[in-house]
């Protein structure tokens, strides 16, 4: 029988059967809390300096201090995932604000709690990559960049679990939101790229979209191979006509788009472009300069 797994809650680790938290705290009451998902590949955990970067800026803009260093943090991820005996894992970051009462008020939460689970996660069948995913857009949009807005990493994704019943109900895998104005933002957690005559176009982040850092590392790709990238608006019109498509975010990683709203991309499969990066980045993430090593 394999052995449970174990969570690291505030400095003590519990079996994942008698992990728990008070049902006084705001992260559970009111979403009151930020996290990162961050992935273990081979040994390596991926951008690990740059999921922590993340978590800190999130917590500054909704006013959190979270009351470990970044390196104290850091310490903390890789610790558990040693604990565990992992060298391939899907790590869940969270920091709520802690045990408070049923008001709102921040200032009954004297301290802050940090949750790290080190365990799996599997988004779609294994075809995916293979094939390409269905998508529709959602009636949800986007929360604008003035209220809840997906740029900070918060434990509020409501407007995501609306978008992503929807597609479920539709019977397709994945949706896509829509900001305010009718703009394509992102899909309902990851970060949405379309190509069109040999150039990949993406949302800014000024639009609501999360700053992504698989994202990034897309970018950074395509540019290594002389593709040029361009961060602006994108039309449904110019989705449904794109060349390809293609999601990227650290669960999903990056996935081929083969359908929106029953309308195929392209060829209907993954175009050689978005093929050419999936390569690219299934040899990227394991390379030791890239993140930081669990064992060594």
């Amino acid at each position: 029988m394999n052995k449970e797994i174990e969570i690291y809650i505030d400095g003590v680790y519990y079996r994942k059967s008698e992990a728990k938290i008070s049902v006084y705290d705001h992260g559970l009451l009111y979403g009151d809390g930020v996290f990162e998902g961050i992935r273990a590949y081979e040994g390596i955990v991926f951008k690990l300096h740059e999921h922590i970067k993340r978590l800190y800026l999130s917590a500054h803009a909704i006013m959190l201090k979270i009351p470990l260093s970044k390196e104290e943090m850091l310490d903390a991820i890789i610790k558990t995932l040693r604990k565990n005996k992992l060298i391939n894992a899907y790590i869940r970051l969270v920091v709520t604000r802690g045990v408070g009462d049923l008001g709102l008020d921040p200032r009954k939460c004297p301290k802050p709690s940090i949750i790290i689970i080190t365990d799996s996660i599997n988004l779609h069948s294994s075809g995916a990559k293979e094939n390409g995913i269905s998508t529709m857009i959602s009636w949800v949009r986007r929360n604008p960049v003035d209220t809840t807005t997906h740029e900070i990493k918060s434990l509020n994704y409501l407007n995501s679990v609306l978008g992503k019943i929807e597609a479920i109900s539709t019977g397709v895998d994945e949706a896509l939101c829509l900001d305010k104005n009718g703009w394509i933002v992102e899909g309902v957690g990851e970060n949405l790229f379309i190509v069109k005559n040999g150039k990949i176009f993406t949302p800014p982040s000024s639009s609501g979209a999360l700053a992504g850092i698989t994202a990034e590392v897309a970018i950074r790709l395509a540019k290594n191979i002389g593709i040029e990238v361009i961060k602006r608006n994108i039309t449904p019109f110019q989705l449904f006509t794109a060349d390809e498509a293609f999601f990227t975010g650290t669960a999903m990683e990056m996935v081929p788009i083969k359908e929106v709203n029953k309308r195929k991309i392209g060829e209907g499969k993954p175009g050689p472009i978005t093929k050419r990066l999936m390569d690219a980045f299934q040899k990227v993430i394991t390379d030791p300069n890239e993140g930081v090593p669990i064992y060594g």
